[in-house]
């Protein structure tokens, strides 16, 4: 929020008992050195990113790149692996295939912690082959309570006259 209010707002001054054109434009002079000390300590924004990026954005850190096509595992699961392990990556979708293929870019420094990720991957997709579907279930339960003979029970009013 301060940084905020920093960067839109310019105060600048100048104590003097008489302005003249000198003293504005040592005051200008200072406000622009101000600005560059300013943006001298900011981040650079390659500096700052991390995690899913572009395939530019991972090239322009100069750390040197890695490839691997990923399989049948969902996007969505790899990405959350990758946080977990703190892996600077980018995926790129091939159309021309079908079914579209995807190949995760990643520093090359980040290679064991990739392949820690795509064992955890395999790890829960052989855990989910091994659980029975809920669906599957709940339609075996469904079967059951219909085969229960139910209980009817027949309501009958007599009308006296």
């Amino acid at each position: 929020m301060q940084e905020e209010v920093e960067n839109r707002t310019v105060n600048l001054a100048i104590s003097t008992s008489r302005l003249s054109a000198r003293t504005i434009v040592a005051g200008i002079r200072m406000y622009l050195q101000h600005q560059r000390n300013a943006a001298a300590k900011k981040p650079t924004k390659v500096e700052g990113v991390h995690g899913k990026q572009t395939v530019k954005e991972l090239i322009g850190q100069n750390q040197g790149v890695s490839r691997m096509p990923l399989g049948d595992a969902s996007i969505r699961d790899f990405e959350r692996e990758a946080r977990k392990y703190g892996v600077d990556f980018a995926v790129t979708k091939d159309k021309s295939v079908h079914p579209p293929q995807y190949t995760v870019f990643f520093k090359a420094r980040d290679n064991d912690a990739l392949q820690q990720i795509a064992d955890s991957l395999m790890a829960k997709q052989l855990n989910a082959e091994k659980k029975p579907s809920i669906v599957k279930q709940l339609e075996k339960l469904k079967s059951l309570v219909a085969s229960l003979p139910s209980k009817v029970r027949h309501k009958e009013q007599e009308h006296s006259l």
